[in-house]
C-alpha cells in the first residue's frame, strides 16, 4: 500500500462519520484529496524539499482525534501566562473548557472554524483557501482534504484589540500517534490593530503530526503582530504553511520562534500588494539532538514603495539540522522598494549542520535590496575576553549564545513571550546553564 493511500483511506473512513455538510465543503475536500493523491508526498528530489526528508510522516500510521479532553491542570502548566482572549485545541479538537473568548468586544469575532462554518459558512467560505490553495504543496492539499476545525478571527475596520488573541494547540500523548490539520483564517479590517499568538505545546511523550494552513488578510492600514511560539514535544512532527496578503499601508510583523519538534517545516509567504505595505520577519530556531528545523520564507514585492525586513537566527547543537531558504521577489515595475534579508547561524557542535540559501529575484531597477548569511561557532577571542574578567568558560559560552539570540528577542514586544523563549534557550544550552546566573553575570558586566 502506498504512503498516500493510507491517508486517503483514513479520509474516506472519516467522511463516512460526518453529518451532512454544505456541498462546497465536500467539493473542496475532494479537490484536496485528488491533488494530494496526484502529487504524493514530496521527496528530496523536489527542489523545495531538497534538505528535508518527510518519510517519517509519509510512513506514519496516524489516527484522528475524536475529543478534546485534557486536564485543566496540565493545560494551565503549559499555557503562556499572558492576559488574552484564548481558543484552545487538543489535537485540533476544540476544547471550550480550556478557552476564554466570552469578553470579546462586538467588533472582534474569534471562534472555532466548525462554528463559523455552521453559522455563516458563506462569509467564511469565500476567503478560505483563496491564498493557500491545494496546488501550493501536498501538505496544503492534505490539510484541505481533512479540513474540519481550526480558528477564524475577524476584526472590524478601525478596531484596536485590547489584548492578544491566543490560539493554543495542545498535542496529547496517546497509545497511537494522532494527526491534526487545523486551518487558521484571519481577516483584519482597514486600520485595525491586533496581536495574534499561535502557541504549540503538549505532553512530553506525544509523537503526533500537526499540519497547519494559515491565511492572513490585511486591509488598508491594518496592523497585525503575529507570534508563532512552537514548543511542540520533541517527538512531534510539525508542518506549517502560512500566507499573508497585505493591502496599502498595512504592516505585518512575524515572530517565528521554533524550539520543539522532531521534524519542523515552516513556509511563510507575504504578498505586498499595495503601496506603503510593510512586512517584517523575525525568526529564531534552536535545535538539539537530531531535531530538523526547516524555514522557507518568501516576500513578494508586488507593488512599488513597499518595504520588507527579515532577520532569522539559528542555534544548533548535537546533530541537529537546520535549513533556511529565504527569497525576496520584486515584480516588474515595483520601483522604490526596500528589501533586506539576513540569516545568521551558530553551531554549538561540530556535528550540527545548516543549509542556508538566501535569494533575490529582482525585475525592477530602482530598488534597495540586500541579503546575506553567515554560519560559525562561538568566537574564541570573545570567550577569552570574558574569562579574563573572572567568568568561567561554560558561563561565557552561555552568555555569548544568549546574546546571539538576543538580537531577535529584542524585537519581541511581549515580555511573556521573550522570557519564555529566553528560559527555554538557556535550558537547552550545553551543560544546562542556569539562566538566573547568566543574567546576574550579564548585569554585573554592564555595571
Amino acid at each position: 500500500m502506498s504512503d498516500t493511500q493510507t491517508f486517503l483511506d483514513t479520509l474516506k473512513a472519516r467522511s463516512q462519520q460526518r453529518e451532512t455538510e454544505p456541498s462546497w465543503i465536500a467539493a473542496r475536500r475532494q479537490a484536496g484529496a485528488a491533488r494530494f493523491e496526484a502529487l504524493g508526498f514530496p521527496t528530496r528530489r523536489d527542489e523545495e524539499w531538497k534538505y528535508t526528508d518527510v518519510r517519517t510522516i509519509a510512513q506514519g500510521n496516524f489516527t484522528l482525534a475524536d475529543n478534546g479532553d485534557y486536564s485543566p491542570a496540565q493545560a494551565a502548566a503549559l499555557t503562556l501566562p499572558v492576559a488574552a482572549y484564548r481558543l484552545t485545541f487538543v489535537d485540533s479538537v476544540y476544547a471550550p473548557a480550556l478557552s476564554d473568548i466570552d469578553a470579546l468586544p462586538q467588533s472582534v469575532h474569534v471562534m472555532p472554524l466548525s462554528k463559523a462554518l455552521a453559522e455563516n459558512h458563506e462569509a467564511v467560505g469565500g476567503p478560505l483557501g483563496r491564498l493557500t490553495g491545494v496546488d501550493f504543496s501536498p501538505f496544503a492539499a492534505l490539510n484541505t482534504a481533512f479540513m474540519e476545525e481550526g480558528a477564524v478571527v475577524r476584526i472590524a475596520p478601525g478596531t484596536v484589540v485590547d489584548k492578544p488573541i491566543v490560539l493554543q494547540f495542545l498535542s496529547k500523548a496517546s497509545s497511537a500517534p494522532v494527526m491534526s490539520h487545523p486551518r487558521i483564517l484571519v481577516e483584519a479590517g482597514g486600520r485595525s490593530e491586533a496581536t495574534l499568538i499561535e502557541h504549540y505545546c503538549g505532553d512530553q511523550d506525544a509523537a503526533n503530526f500537526t499540519n497547519i494552513v494559515g491565511e492572513f488578510m490585511l486591509d488598508r492600514g491594518a496592523i497585525l503582530n503575529h507570534y508563532k511560539l512552537q514548543e511542540a514535544p520533541l517527538n512531534d512532527m510539525h508542518i506549517a504553511s502560512m500566507h499573508v496578503e497585505q493591502g496599502r499601508d498595512s504592516r505585518y510583523t512575524s515572530y517565528n520562534l521554533n524550539l520543539g519538534g522532531a521534524l519542523v517545516r515552516n513556509d511563510l509567504i507575504s504578498d505586498l500588494n499595495g503601496q506603503g505595505a510593510e512586512t517584517n520577519f523575525f525568526g529564531l530556531f534552536f535545535g538539539q539532538g537530531r531535531q530538523h528545523v526547516d524555514n522557507h520564507t518568501k516576500v513578494n514585492h508586488n507593488a512599488p514603495l513597499t518595504f520588507s525586513n527579515e532577520n532569522y537566527k539559528g542555534i544548533l547543537d548535537d546533530r541537529a539540522h537546520g535549513v533556511f531558504n529565504g527569497k525576496v521577489y520584486v515584480k516588474r515595475d515595483s520601483q522604490k522598494i526596500e528589501g533586506f534579508q539576513s540569516n545568521q547561524n551558530l553551531l554549538l557542535s561540530d556535528r550540527a549542520q545548516i543549509d542556508a540559501k538566501p535569494e533575490l529575484e529582482i525585475y525592477a531597477d530602482d530598488v534597495k535590496c540586500s541579503h546575506g548569511t553567515t554560519t560559525g561557532q562561538l568566537d574564541e577571542e570573545a570567550i577569552y575576553a570574558l574569562r579574563t574578567r573572572g567568568i568561567d568558560e561554560a558561563t561565557a559560552r552561555g552568555l555569548l549564545t544568549l546574546a546571539f539570540a538576543g538580537e531577535v528577542l529584542d524585537k519581541v514586544t511581549l515580555d511573556e513571550v521573550a522570557e519564555r523563549v529566553e528560559l527555554a534557550v538557556a535550558g537547552k544550552l550545553p551543560e544546562r546553564f542556569n539562566l538566573a546566573g547568566l543574567v546576574e553575570t550579564a548585569v554585573a558586566l554592564n555595571d
